[in-house]
């Protein structure tokens, strides 16, 4: 869904996945955090019980006839609950996960995350507001093929300067360990399966705290069995540990596994539905054949 290079997220190229980190980016990515944010973006006061705002919000991309590819969008996500946004393909799904995701900014209307307005940030500022209130699930999960799991998930505090290398690697240990990973901290991706990938994926979403995780498709590559143990997980985030998610799913059963649904139609919110019957990932886990039980037909 995020069409815009994993570089604008984590301040990495896809050639640094065989160079590691490239040393002009990181001193880039510094420079940003020395930069003193302009104080008037940050003064607005958001009710207490919203990590986000979105009011009248349209966004068009530039020489495309400005024709709007969301439109008139009204929404509040409120702390520590699940969403997830649904919709067909050229619903608006992939613009407005740019667009929380701080990727891209409203052409119109106003977007506030966490109490900054969003639409009123410079690229530096942007880029130092995903790093420090965002983290991010990809549906590939876009970790260094070259990189143990503990490095990828230390890459995003590598742009922050208030941890020491003792600081981030304690982090980093602690993130894994709640994804259930601690025993997998020196392997290679090509050397677990696609749901540790995943978990080391939200591992690295977790590591700086941020106010709101952003998922993309993050059960799109896997089985049924290990998109359940990821929804598991991710409602275990939320329900022990009150984490804010806000997940793009394709997948009708997978959005039941959320607190409250959203439709995109035509760049149009049609329907924000709130899920009384919130399905449990473990139950439904819990309720698949044990895996040698299951045989060919």
């Amino acid at each position: 869904m995020f069409n815009s290079p994993i570089e604008q997220l984590i301040g990495f190229t896809q050639q640094a996945q065989d160079a590691k980190i490239s040393l002009e980016r990181l001193n880039d990515v510094n420079a940003l955090e020395d930069e003193e944010p302009s104080h008037a973006h940050f003064n607005y006061q958001l009710p207490e019980d919203h990590t986000l705002t979105i009011k009248n919000l349209s966004f068009s991309y530039p020489g495309a006839g400005n024709d709007p590819v969301l439109k008139n969008i009204h929404l509040t996500v409120p702390q520590g609950k699940v969403t997830a946004i649904v919709g067909s393909s050229g619903s608006g799904k992939t613009t407005m996960m740019n667009i929380l995701g701080c990727l891209d900014k409203p052409s119109a209307g106003e977007y506030v995350l966490d109490g900054v307005n969003v639409s009123n940030l410079t690229k530096s500022e942007l880029a130092v507001l995903r790093n420090n209130k965002l983290g991010f699930i990809f549906q590939s999960y876009n970790l260094l093929p070259r990189t143990t799991a503990i490095e990828n998930v230390e890459l995003p505090m590598l742009y922050n300067k208030r941890y020491t290398a003792r600081e981030r690697r304690e982090k980093a240990l602690n993130a894994l360990a709640a994804v259930k990973l601690s025993e997998r901290v020196n392997h290679l991706p090509n050397q677990m399966s696609g749901g540790q990938q995943q978990r080391v994926a939200i591992a690295r979403a977790l590591v700086n705290d941020p106010v709101m995780i952003l998922a993309d498709e993050a059960t799109g590559n896997l089985d049924t069995r290990t998109s359940y143990e990821i929804m598991m997980l991710m409602q275990e985030l939320n329900n022990d540990h009150g984490k804010t998610i806000v997940f793009v799913t394709h997948e009708p059963d997978i959005a039941l596994f959320s607190k409250r649904t959203i439709t995109l139609k035509d760049g149009k919110l049609v329907k924000d539905h709130i899920n009384t019957n919130v399905q449990s990932a473990k139950e439904m886990l819990q309720s698949l054949p044990p895996v040698n039980d299951l045989s060919i037909v």
